[in-house]
């Protein structure tokens, strides 16, 4: 509170709770911001003002009319916990509904920040969330198309098939639509894919139990520790779509 009064002494700043902040009448909650803190190695000064920098910019980036035409080519998917409503009313963010108490949100991919779009600017477009959606995943998929894997054997026979460009999507990666067909030849089949945070994609046998058992609680502990924490159970890809697996 103290760093943004200081820099941004217009907006009127108040602690809500415990890692929440009341910014101009706005709850902002802090948790990712403190695992940036925690986790990185830069000043944690400079990390926060960084982070207070890009959510004001976002603010007037999601404020302004931008053209569909300008827009269309930068709209991406990205996973979300359903927890990002405890502070954002649902109503306002362009999402969709998704498995392991996870939801599609849609951003515009901008060279330095990514904006959510919201349910005002999808109506603006004249948008249906279907047609979002489509239109967010058909760039997904164009976005790095040759994506460069990494199988590893454990010595129990479990496989595990790692990518991780750190380019924000890829926990995203999950919606692409040829997934399946790219993996179930190295990993006999359907397979188990988990996305603790954003920057973390391993898709991973089925079996041995003993094998998916050590990734699965690795997976929790990530999810427990990283920045823009997703999910820690895990996800089943088949051939005709992805589940959560505690339902399937």
């Amino acid at each position: 509170m103290r760093i943004v009064k200081r820099h941004w002494p217009a907006r009127k700043t108040e602690v809500a709770a415990a890692l929440r902040l009341c910014v101009d009448g706005r709850i902002l909650s802090l948790e990712n911001l403190h695992r940036l803190v925690t986790q990185g190695t830069q000043p944690a000064r400079q990390v926060i003002r960084t982070y207070f920098e890009r959510v004001f910019e976002g603010d007037l980036l999601a404020g302004s009319d931008v053209p569909f035409a300008v827009a269309r080519p930068r709209i991406m998917p990205r996973l979300q916990p359903e927890s990002i409503f405890d502070t954002v009313e649902s109503t306002q963010v362009a999402h969709t509904s998704y498995v392991n108490g996870t939801v599609i949100v849609y951003v515009l991919d901008l060279p330095d920040m990514t904006v959510s779009i919201s349910t005002e600017q999808m109506v603006r477009w004249g948008l249906s969330v279907d047609e979002l959606d489509d239109i967010a995943r058909e760039n997904l998929s164009r976005y790095a198309p040759e994506l460069k894997l990494q199988v590893v054997e454990s010595k129990d026979g479990g496989r595990a098939v790692v990518f991780n460009l750190r380019d924000g999507y890829d926990a995203a990666r999950l919606l692409i639509g040829s997934l399946w067909r790219k993996l179930a030849p190295e990993l006999h089949g359907n397979f188990l894919v988990a996305v603790p945070a954003r920057d973390i994609f391993v898709a991973i046998t089925e079996n041995p139990p003993g094998f998916v058992d050590r990734i699965h609680n690795r997976v929790a502990e990530d999810y427990g520790r990283l920045p823009y924490p997703i999910s820690k159970e895990f996800f089943l890809v088949t051939r005709d779509g992805v589940a959560g697996t505690a339902a399937a």
